[in-house]
């Protein structure tokens, strides 16, 4: 009996089994969709609902909204059975939308749109039709829309993201452009393309440099095994793994045609670090082998370490700086090395690498040459950098007037010198010794850069263990004081809140908690003020490390103690160099403090627009393209958005370079987009002045009222006056208007007028005509944009960018044409 019991218990169980497994597939295939039909829509749900989606016939390919992290989402392909469930086409790259009331919508007349939380338009397709009937994705990955007639009238084939699908052409007309990152969607610097001599390319197309660096630029097109005797510019991978274009390239997977009676999937991908690699999938495991890349060698890849760079290996790849050299910003490698130093024409010396070189922009090229006569051709161009010389029979000399694309191998038989002003060469010789570099390289273990100590001494060629052994020693020795602490607050703590746990999290996140007691001895009690903003004030102090901090004594806050938590530890996080990094926080019963690095410059309104310093026009482009640059971080490269919501010249901080650090960021609440009626996020209003029409509308807030706020400062930067001050309109004696309507106002005017002076009558006065016109003219056009009252017209802070930056690469090229 008892047997039977357990018998019959059993199949019970199997059978529960059974009906919950076919629940949960009807349940997936409810929600999938093999069509999504005119006048229907794709949205992105709640968390604990399954999200809407399409499927291809066989299972292979999905289609719908993609996150990475809680609030972003992308409308993208993906493949549905890989682990990583791997992207392989996105619509909305550039500009995800929100988790809250997004959609992609087949509309009516044929459009399919893709609308953010607000409405407004994130992205959507080039058809206009009556007949539309329907959009499916298909076997091959490809999405498609349909007319009543079964005839496509659009397909995401014809606009490839960064991969490359079996029987997907490709044509003079498309290009596969990288992604910024691992799990970053957005458009990185490498792409592949058809080039105007109808062969296949990739390039580095980055904000300062376009540079080919596959197939070999050294070779010929026929020496590189291609033709440019063809019209076509078409290629496609087909399902072997074989790779066929019309400039007679052709190459395969090294598992090209293996698989037997079971189809292997296949995708051709532009990675972000700049190489083209063929990838095969493992269908038991679900992951991806790769079976072909472009190139062998990684730092033959250009712009992968940015301006003033050197890729070596050790040996996997890896970003170094040169000696008095130091990363720009080590969150971001391709933004390359900085000098320690001001360059200067005159009394120079050189510091040699060996084995290194920067390829490409050569000044002069001698041969023969004897070092003398390649140095002194180098100390008489001011536009020289440095210079390389090798003496392979016949002395060969470049001199170079820009260091980009650098690179180390002890297979390079010759050395670059860098020019260093004279007083810089004793203190590099005493550290490296013959004239030979160090270079400071690492990454961790998130791909970005970081500087280690050297431990190889290339002087005597031996290997310093004693720094191995003193690191491994410190390790061991911090683990045990870890370990300890770790311990004690287990057993002392045990009823520890949620909240201090995040508190705990965020100091070991590179932060450090201090007493009020500590911070009121570091500011001398609160004594020095250096600002005073909407938050708050600021105060001078220096730690007992003697390091030198902004002290932002917070004024009512009304959070809690978990989400003070919660915002300091997202602020924290952020790091860019155009942003003020925080260093530490104190939270004490009332007391909320934030410790900031102190910048020595202070705000950008006491140089702007004070009658006792002057600001000249290259130090104002600086701002406005790295305050820029800040902006666009926080508003698209942040996993969770940040809205500033007071940007304006009192919290744009300049350091000893004059280089813009915005400050008071993240303490308006982050932006939970479609959350528009928190309290504690409309009752931040900004300056007046500064502050976007939809303030005072009571509009959903976006990212673009930092886009107009930007736009005045921007003004600002060009005319040399507070645009937010009130006048006398000169038409009626009897009402006052702003001076950014006035400015407004008499810039359109003239712009319209096609006057020859009308950029000079907007310029402020004090620069006495020593300006960049182009640059000028640029300001006040991007500044006019962001300043519309319509928030749809004004642009993206990345649009800004890149505008800004252009400009900056135009007018540097002009400047060393004619110097």
């Amino acid at each position: 009996m008892a047997k039977y019991q357990v018998a019959t218990m059993r199949n019970q169980t199997t059978l529960f089994y059974l009906l919950l497994f076919v629940f949960n597939s009807l349940t997936s295939a409810f929600s999938a969709r093999i069509s999504l039909t005119r006048g229907s829509s794709l949205t992105v749900k709640d968390a604990s609902n399954t999200d809407d989606f399409l499927t291809s016939p066989d299972n292979t390919f999905t289609c719908g909204f993609y996150s990475i992290g809680t609030n972003a989402y992308w409308f993208s392909i993906w493949f549905t059975n890989s682990t990583d469930k791997t992207v392989v086409w996105t619509a909305n790259r550039d500009k995800p939308v929100n988790r809250h009331g997004s959609r992609v919508s087949l509309r009516h007349n044929g459009v399919m749109v893709l609308t953010d939380f607000d409405g407004s338009t994130a992205w959507e397709t080039n058809t206009t039709v009556s007949n539309v009937d329907r959009a499916e994705l298909l076997d091959t990955g490809n999405l498609v829309i349909r007319d009543n007639g079964g005839n496509i009238l659009w397909q995401s084939f014809d606009f490839p993201t960064d991969t490359l699908l079996p029987h997907q052409l490709f044509t003079k007309s498309t290009r596969l452009v990288s992604s910024i990152g691992p799990r970053i969607f957005g458009s990185g610097y490498f792409v592949f393309f058809f080039d105007s001599d109808n062969s296949l390319k990739l390039i580095y197309d980055g904000p300062e440099i376009s540079s080919i660096y596959w197939p070999n630029v050294a070779f010929t097109i026929y020496q590189n095994g291609r033709t440019n005797y063809n019209s076509s510019r078409i290629a496609v991978l087909d399902d072997m793994g074989t790779f066929s274009s019309s400039d007679q390239l052709q190459f395969s997977a090294s598992d090209s045609g293996a698989g037997g009676h079971v189809r292997i999937r296949r995708r051709l991908t532009l990675d972000y670090d700049g190489n083209l690699r063929v990838y095969s999938l493992n269908e038991s495991s679900g992951l991806w082998n790769v079976t072909w890349q472009a190139v062998a060698k990684l730092c033959d890849i250009h712009g992968v370490c940015g301006r003033n760079g050197i890729c070596v290996y050790t040996p996997e790849p890896k970003c170094s700086c040169p000696p008095n050299y130091e990363p720009t910003d080590l969150s971001d490698w391709s933004q390359g090395c900085k000098p320690k130093f001001h360059r200067s024409c005159s009394d120079s010396e050189f510091v040699e690498l060996t084995h290194v070189d920067y390829y490409g922009f050569d000044l002069n090229f001698s041969q023969p040459a004897s070092y003398e006569q390649c140095r002194e051709l180098c100390l008489e161009d001011c536009r020289c950098q440095g210079f390389s010389y090798r003496l392979t029979g016949e002395g060969m000399c470049f001199t170079k007037s820009a260091l980009f694309n650098g690179f180390r191998s002890v297979d390079f038989p010759a050395s670059i010198h860098l020019r260093v002003p004279r007083g810089s060469v004793q203190t590099l010789n005493s550290v490296i010794g013959l004239n030979v570099s160090r270079l400071d390289c690492g990454i961790d273990g998130q791909g970005r850069v970081v500087v280690l100590p050297n431990t190889y001494d290339i002087t005597n060629q031996r290997f310093k263990w004693v720094y191995v052994y003193s690191f491994n020693i410190s390790i061991g020795a911090l683990e045990v004081v870890l370990l300890a602490v770790g311990w004690w607050f287990l057993f002392r703590t045990h009823d520890l809140s949620s909240s201090l746990e995040d508190g705990y999290r965020a100091i070991s996140n590179q932060f450090r908690s201090f007493s009020y007691n500590e911070l009121k001895a570091a500011t001398r009690k609160f004594k020095e003020v250096i600002g005073q903003g909407g938050f708050g004030a600021v105060y001078k102090g220096i730690l007992a490390d003697e390091r030198v901090v902004a002290v932002k004594k917070l004024g009512d806050v009304v959070q809690g103690e978990e989400e003070f938590w919660a915002e300091v530890s997202t602020i924290g996080k952020i790091n860019h160099m155009n942003l003020a990094r925080m260093w530490g926080f104190c939270s004490e019963r009332k007391h909320r403090l934030l410790v900031y690095e102190y910048v020595e410059n202070g705000s950008l309104d006491k140089h702007l627009f004070s009658s006792k310093t002057f600001l000249d026009w290259k130090e104002r482009f600086k701002v406005a393209i790295g305050t820029a640059k800040g902006l666009a971080y926080l508003h698209h490269e942040c996993l969770e958005w940040v809205i500033h919501c007071d940007v304006k010249p009192e919290n744009i901080l300049l350091d000893g370079d004059f280089e813009p650090k915005i400050s008071d960021f993240g303490l308006a609440k982050l932006s939970q987009r479609g959350s528009q009626g928190s309290s504690e996020f409309t009752r931040i209003r900004g300056t007046k002045g500064y502050m976007a029409p939809e303030w005072a509308m009571n509009l959903p807030i976006t990212a673009k009222v930092d886009v107009y706020s930007y736009g005045v400062v921007l003004l600002e930067l060009v005319k040399g006056i507070r645009l937010s001050s009130l006048v006398v309109d000169d038409h009626n004696a009897f009402q006052e208007v702003s001076e950014l309507v006035r400015f407004v106002t008499l810039a359109k005017k003239e712009m319209q007028n096609g006057e020859d002076l009308w950029v000079e009558d907007l310029v402020d006065q004090r620069l006495e005509g020593k300006f960049s016109r182009n640059q000028a003219a640029m300001m006040i056009e991007v500044g006019l944009s962001c300043v519309e009252d319509d928030r749809n017209k004004r642009p993206t802070m990345e649009s800004v960018v890149q505008v800004l930056a252009d400009c900056e690469e135009a007018v540097l090229v002009h400047t060393l044409g004619t110097m």
